[in-house]
């Protein structure tokens, strides 16, 4: 499994996945169009503020770079500012919970959500209530704020594209997308017209000299990896499809005005999704918050993690007390990661480990509690184990090795956040 696949797939539901229908492929439905921001941004003197949420994709300095800069030469007379809320690795299962603290807190006047790659073996069902959790808190933290989802695609999930139709992670968002009017734009079509024509190759390094370009002939480099486009090239073709959707969002496109929020499309959809500081739960004996200065990881991610409270030492613990339907745990995962036992109501224990295949370096992660639980109060406790992890054989799995032993030695966890469906008791 792809690294920016392995969160979704951990988060995802193991009941069945709920299918949906088909959907037709099409570069872009601009259904009720972005009225609020293109009003705002042909005002003289406004200042725009453009959210990006999304995974690995995002993150690079592609797609997202690219589009603000033309906004920037669309509009010259408007003052754009980036939010840029990506994080590799992720879907929408983590997005709807950090939204309110990497999204909401910037005010933004348009948000872009990609996720349909993350989201990629996601269950659809689920997908549904993620989705339309995070349109929900933007409607109803401001009403004026414009969303537009976009879809992009890897060389694994560009099948059903040649066959015409969406892959299932967009056909699922296309659901929450109709229901409450927002622009679509699928980034990957002319990407797999080039695949189809036999012109594009997913897997090579840009040429570098003359005769690199001319041995390609008409062929198309689109990525490294099968995944992460090249900046020069994937990404302006992700690029040239939202310059192509823009006239036609434009056109459909009334006069401003705030949004109308509908009844839900999900009844159980995560609209009541949020974020709690771990600092929040009650720890054991001893276990105080990492300084960021002191430390090099709290200092690393603390953008997203602004508080981190590392376990270092066997049976050090926190507790904490909700009310709601799901909880979960947001941490940072890496060559210290050990492992932790996780006790819901007093149940029967499970071991989590904070280390696998991929953590030749720390990134961010999430591990669940219990999802889809009666809504009433629960207890949960995360206590470090002494059990060892086999470092050296988890990442054999991917013909990875330990570089620096010291790096690997310790078997701690750094958790900085409660993931919630409903809200932390005290």
């Amino acid at each position: 499994m792809r690294p920016l696949l392995l969160l979704a797939a951990v988060l995802a539901l193991a009941a069945p996945a709920v299918e949906f229908p088909p959907v037709p492929a099409v570069e872009c439905r601009p259904r009720a169009g972005l009225p609020n921001f293109l009003e705002k941004a042909a005002t003289p003197g406004a200042e725009v503020r453009v959210a990006y949420l999304g995974g690995s994709i995002t993150a690079q300095n592609g797609w997202r770079v690219k589009t603000l800069a033309h906004f920037r030469k669309a509009h010259p007379a408007a003052t754009f500012t980036e939010i840029n809320a990506a994080i590799g690795g992720t879907g929408s299962d983590l997005g709807v919970f950090r939204l309110a603290q990497d999204v909401l807190s910037g005010k933004p006047d348009l948000v872009f959500v990609e996720f349909a790659v993350n989201d990629g073996g996601a269950d659809p069902a689920r997908i549904v209530r993620c989705m339309e959790g995070i349109v929900r808190q933007v409607r109803r933290a401001n009403p004026r704020t414009d969303i537009c989802f976009v879809y992009t695609v890897t060389e694994a999930l560009v099948p059903a594209l040649l066959e015409g139709s969406f892959q299932r992670s967009a056909g699922a968002m296309e659901k929450v997308a109709d229901h409450y009017g927002l622009p679509t734009v699928h980034m990957g079509l002319e990407v797999a017209r080039l695949t189809k024509a036999g012109r594009l190759l997913w897997r090579s390094p840009l040429p570098k000299t003359e005769a690199d370009r001319a041995a390609l002939g008409d062929k198309f480099v689109f990525a490294p990896d099968g995944v992460h486009p090249h900046e020069s090239t994937g990404h302006e073709l992700y690029l040239q499809a939202v310059v192509r959707s823009l006239p036609l969002v434009a056109k459909a496109s009334g006069p401003s005005a705030p949004h109308v929020l509908p009844a839900p499309l999900a009844a159980d959809n995560f609209e009541r999704a949020r974020l709690e500081p771990v600092g929040r739960a009650k720890f054991s004996e001893g276990v105080v918050p990492a300084e960021p200065a002191a430390h090099p990881l709290a200092k690393a991610f603390v953008r997203r993690l602004p508080q981190m409270v590392p376990l270092t030492r066997a049976g050090q613990s926190f507790t904490f007390r909700f009310r709601g339907t799901h909880a979960a745990v947001y941490d940072v995962v890496g060559p210290a990661g050990g492992k932790v036992r996780v006790t819901l109501d007093g149940g029967a224990p499970r071991t989590v480990a904070r280390f696998d295949s991929y953590c030749t370096h720390p990134r961010l992660s999430v591990f669940t509690v219990g999802t889809d639980l009666e809504d009433r109060e629960h207890v949960v406790t995360v206590e470090l184990t002494d059990e060892k992890v086999d470092k050296a054989a988890v990442l054999a799995q991917r013909k990875q090795k330990i570089d620096d032993p010291a790096r690997f030695a310790d078997h701690h966890a750094f958790p900085g956040a409660i993931l919630l469906i409903g809200e932390l008791l005290p």
